[in-house]
C-alpha cells in the first residue's frame, strides 16, 4: 500500500516537470542557440547565459534538467545534448575572438557587452510583473546591487589576491574549484555574468591571455586551473539548478528582486574592476584612444538595442502563446 502511494507521488512529481522532449528541428536548434550563448557568457563580458534562457522560455527547463540529471539521466541529457554543443561552439570562439578583441579594441569590447546586458535586463524585470514591493523585498534588490559593486571596489582598491598563472602554490588550486563554482552560479541566477565576476576578482585577463598552445607549452600546470575551473563549473551547475528550482517555485517573487539587483550590479560593475582600471590607465586620448571610446558608445547603444528587441519578440511570442 505504501510502496503504490509512493509510486504514485514519483509519477505525479514526473508530471509536474517541464516536458523535455523536443517536438521539431525548430526547438533543438533554440536550445543549440542557448547552449552557444551560454558558452559565450563564460568568456564573453557583458552576456548572461541564464538571461538568454529566460528569453527564449527555457530556463525553466534547463534547471529541471540540470537539477535530475542523476535520477533521469537518459531524460535529462537527450535535452542538454544540444545545449552542450551549443556551449562547446560558443566557449571557442569566446575564447579565440575575445582575445584578439580586447587587444585591439578594449573599450569597445566591454562597451558593447554591458550593453547586451543593459538590453536584457527588462528580461529579468518582466518576472516581477504581478509581484508586490515590501519594505524586505526592496532590501533584498538593495543587497544584490551592492553585492557586485563592493565585490568590484575590493579588487580595486584591495587588490584582488590572484596572484599570476605560473608557478602557483598548491593551496591556489581549490580556489579555482571554488571559483568554478561561483562560474556556474553566474550561469544560472539570470542577470549575472561568469566574465564580470571573473573581472571582479581581477583574474579575467589572466585567464584568456593564458589559452594559447605556445602558453600552455610554457606553463603545462595551468591546465590544471582549467581543470579545477570545469571541476568546479560541473559540481556547481547540478548543485546549485536544484537549490534554484526549489527557491524559485517557493519564493519567486523575493527570488527576482535579489536577481534584479544582481544584475543591474553587475552591468554597473563592468564599467569598474581590476581589469578595466588596467585599461583606463593605459587609455591614451590618441585617434585610436578617441575611435575605440567613440566605436565602444555607438556599440553599448546598437547592442542594448538589439537585445532589448530580442526580449521584445520573445514577449510577444509568449503573449501569442497564453492567447
Amino acid at each position: 500500500m505504501e510502496e503504490n502511494e509512493n509510486n504514485e507521488l514519483e509519477e505525479a512529481k514526473q508530471e509536474a516537470s517541464p516536458d523535455l522532449k523536443y517536438r521539431s528541428k525548430k526547438e533543438i536548434a533554440l536550445s543549440g542557440a542557448l547552449g552557444f550563448f551560454i558558452g559565450l557568457a563564460i568568456i564573453v563580458p557583458g552576456i548572461s547565459g541564464s538571461a538568454v534562457a529566460i528569453i527564449f522560455r527555457l530556463y525553466e527547463k534547463l534547471l529541471y534538467a540540470l537539477g535530475n540529471i542523476l535520477k533521469r539521466f537518459k531524460y535529462c541529457v537527450l535535452f542538454l545534448l544540444p545545449i552542450l554543443l551549443g556551449a562547446i561552439l560558443g566557449l571557442v570562439l569566446g575564447f579565440i575572438g575575445v582575445q584578439q578583441l580586447l587587444n585591439l579594441i578594449p573599450l569597445s569590447i566591454v562597451f558593447c557587452f554591458a550593453g547586451l546586458m543593459a538590453g536584457a535586463y527588462p528580461a529579468i524585470t518582466d518576472q516581477l510583473k504581478g509581484e508586490k514591493p515590501s519594505i524586505g523585498r526592496i532590501a533584498l534588490f538593495a543587497i544584490g546591487l551592492l553585492v557586485p559593486i563592493a565585490l568590484s571596489l575590493s579588487g580595486v582598491f584591495l587588490g584582488s589576491g590572484f596572484p599570476p598563472l605560473e608557478g602557483l602554490a598548491w593551496y591556489w588550486y581549490p580556489v579555482f574549484v571554488l571559483l568554478g563554482f561561483i562560474v556556474a552560479i553566474t550561469q544560472l541566477v539570470p542577470g549575472l555574468s561568469a566574465t564580470a565576476i571573473l573581472m571582479m576578482v581581477g583574474c579575467f585577463s589572466s585567464l584568456v591571455d593564458s589559452v594559447s598552445l605556445s602558453y600552455c607549452k610554457e606553463n603545462p600546470y595551468v591546465l590544471l586551473v582549467y581543470a579545477c575551473l570545469a571541476i568546479g563549473l560541473l559540481i556547481g551547475l547540478v548543485a546549485v539548478s536544484k537549490g534554484m528550482s526549489k527557491l524559485l517555485s517557493r519564493f519567486h517573487g523575493p527570488c527576482f528582486y535579489c536577481i534584479a539587483g544582481l544584475s543591474l550590479g553587475s552591468i554597473a560593475s563592468m564599467f569598474y574592476n581590476p581589469d578595466m582600471v588596467d585599461i583606463y590607465s593605459s587609455f591614451v586620448f590618441d585617434a585610436k584612444g578617441i575611435t575605440d571610446l567613440s566605436l565602444g558608445i555607438a556599440l553599448f547603444i546598437a547592442a542594448a538595442i538589439g537585445a532589448y528587441m530580442l526580449v521584445r519578440v520573445e514577449r510577444k511570442k509568449g503573449q501569442d502563446g497564453r492567447n
